[in-house]
């Protein structure tokens, strides 16, 4: 009766310890990411040619351009940037083998004013980048 007794204590403690682990490992199967900004500071810094600065109390959420290069504060992408895709695609398959000047999607300057083969090349070459800063077919 005694051993009886103890295998049962046993076994209800593995029980229990199997139901704590189980309670556990569902507690902490849910992440979160909490969103925030810290809004302050300031200063500079530079590497290269390049220096950027900021100053307290800017906001973080904007879009600034200047010659070739894009800059897009904030956590999330988008605004004016893009990405290179489908969209685009479907803009520079209409011009495909069309001559002309000023055409969109001539994107290899060849002299020849025609969109072809080297076209098609620098825009795969950008497929799934960001859009550059000058990307005619935004």
């Amino acid at each position: 009766m005694k051993k009886k007794t103890i295998t049962d204590i046993h076994r209800s403690l593995i029980w229990v310890m199997l139901l704590i682990v189980l309670a556990e490992s569902s507690a902490n199967g849910q992440y979160e990411v909490n969103w925030y900004t810290i809004d302050g500071g300031g200063g500079q810094s530079s590497g290269g040619p390049y220096t950027l600065t900021g100053t307290i109390g800017q906001p973080d959420a904007a879009y600034s351009r200047g010659g070739n290069y894009e800059l897009l504060g904030g956590f999330w992408p988008g605004g004016p940037l893009c990405f290179v895709d489908f969209q685009h695609f479907a803009r520079f398959a209409e011009y495909w083998w069309l001559k002309g000047t000023g055409l969109p999607a001539d994107l290899y300057d060849d002299g020849f004013n025609k969109v072809d083969y080297l076209d098609l090349k620098v825009f795969v070459e950008e497929w799934l980048c960001y859009c550059p800063a000058d990307w005619p077919l935004k």
